[in-house]
């Protein structure tokens, strides 16, 4: 059923710079404390995955967290659509806990299976924390989108970066408590999303999508025209009323409906015909895959050159560096998408990420270096993640828009896992320089396509 959110047009108008300051303040605590939870399982899965059912299906089993991220991100946009960002987000965090859960049982019993069902779940953390960016530019106003989204990206980094370290306590601690190596970590990322999932359900009040929606319809009620589909505060702009074609009376509610149609076939069809959004998804999902290629391998290759006592402690470190590189210069690359545009700051993206190729594959073994590439991947993909979700976002009608973030973050989620599948077994036949070079033809294309000129009236970031 449609949800029907009434609010007299006699009702004072919202602030709706304090809502957006304070659900972005929301949102910066919730990333910390997610990406805790998402990066300590990071850290040690490929470890843990090799350790119970081989080095080839290593890759598989990370896999399975980036698909169930990508799965997830359809029921949970649509749950957005229908009631709002606050429940959409709960279910992704619960979901994540679960998986944590079972990622433990799975290292007790050793039972394969059981470990590749709770790696699907525990994308759901994942998940949560990527719909965050596009909650942030719910009330954005449009000269700060780039900015308010780069600023929820960058949120990330506080937790992100020291988890890799915690992992190593985690495991210590866990292992005293009866629990098998590497199962720790996950134990305390399924607490991290239940906290976060609990701040989120209190606090999150009122919803921002919500919130835009009634600001829309009251707007397009006032001036009896259309929302426009990009003006502030505005997110939906297919849910003003239409019966009658007249003005509500000043006394009658103005009644907002989450539209049915926009799933994602029409999300699908909506990308197809607007190339300034297909390009916005195409940087998302290539800077996610080279990304995902070389980084879930890394551990294992940090894994061949130094014992295991060492291992925890230097994939810590590398993953630490690699993921400051992704979120912690976020805000400046958020600022040069609104000063540059969009599209200048995708191709410095992926030049980033051809030069992260070419230092991480010819580094050997040598940690320094391999560090040194691993950050320029982290800097890749910041860029074209926040360039090309700020595109992709501003390039569509709003009434579709949770439809086409949602499509947007599926197909990352299965450019990802298609990597990391394929990494494992390219890692394993052939050596992590070659799979350093694979990932370095797959980002090529993007640069031809962010070159490609617009046809004369697309929506771009310059219009």
């Amino acid at each position: 059923m449609a949800t029907d959110l009434t609010a007299p047009r006699t009702a004072a108008r919202p602030d709706v710079a304090s809502i957006q300051r304070r659900t972005l303040r929301l949102l910066f605590t919730t990333q910390i404390i997610g990406g805790i939870g998402v990066t300590i399982g990071i850290a040690v899965g490929a470890l843990l995955a090799a350790r119970i059912a081989g080095t080839a299906v290593a890759g598989v089993a990370q896999s399975a967290g980036v698909v169930g991220a990508a799965l997830l991100a359809v029921p949970v946009t649509r749950i957005m659509a229908r009631h709002g960002r606050r429940p959409g987000l709960v279910l992704a965090y619960a979901v994540g806990a679960v998986g944590g859960l079972l990622v433990v049982l799975a290292a007790a019993t050793r039972w394969v299976p059981l470990l590749f069902l709770g790696m699907l779940l525990f994308g759901g953390g994942t998940a949560a924390n990527l719909q965050a960016r596009y909650t942030a530019v719910d009330l954005a106003e449009p000269a700060r989108r780039g900015r308010q989204l780069s600023l929820i990206v960058w949120a990330t980094t506080i937790g992100a970066v020291a988890a890799p370290n915690f992992a190593a306590l985690a495991d210590r601690v866990t292992t005293g408590w009866g629990l098998p190596p590497l199962a720790g970590p996950f134990a305390f990322s399924a607490a991290a999303f239940v906290l976060a999932a609990v701040v989120l359900l209190g606090l999150l009040r009122p919803d921002p999508l919500l919130t835009a929606r009634r600001l829309a319809a009251a707007d397009a009620t006032a001036t009896d025209l259309p929302p426009a589909a990009d003006a502030t505060a505005t997110a939906v702009a297919a849910e003003a009323p239409a019966a009658g074609g007249g003005a509500t009376p000043a006394a009658a509610p103005v009644t907002v409906r989450a539209p049915r149609g926009a799933g994602m076939r029409v999300a699908w069809s909506v990308v197809r015909g607007q190339p300034a959004a297909r390009l916005g998804i195409a940087a998302v999902a290539v800077g996610h895959l080279v990304m995902v290629a070389v980084m879930a391998m890394t551990p294992v290759r940090l894994g061949e050159s130094h014992a295991d006592a060492d291992v925890l402690r230097l994939v810590g470190i590398v993953l630490s560096l690699h993921i400051a590189g992704m979120y912690a210069f976020s805000p400046v690359v958020g600022w040069l998408t609104d000063r540059l545009g969009r599209r200048a700051v995708i191709l410095g993206g992926v030049g980033l990420l051809l030069a992260a190729c070419a230092v991480a594959g010819t580094a050997g073994h040598h940690t320094p270096r391999l560090s040194v590439g691993l950050v320029l991947l982290g800097l890749g993909w910041s860029g074209t993640m926040v360039a090309g979700s700020t595109l992709l976002s501003e390039s569509v009608a709003a009434e579709v828009r949770p439809s086409v973030q949602g499509l947007c973050d599926l197909i990352m989620g299965l450019a990802g896992a298609g990597a990391a599948v394929v990494s494992g077994f390219v890692m394993q036949f052939a050596g992590y320089p070659v799979l350093t070079l694979l990932a370095a033809v797959a980002a090529a294309p993007l640069v031809a396509l962010a070159l490609r000129p617009v046809p004369t009236g697309a929506p771009d970031e310059e219009g």
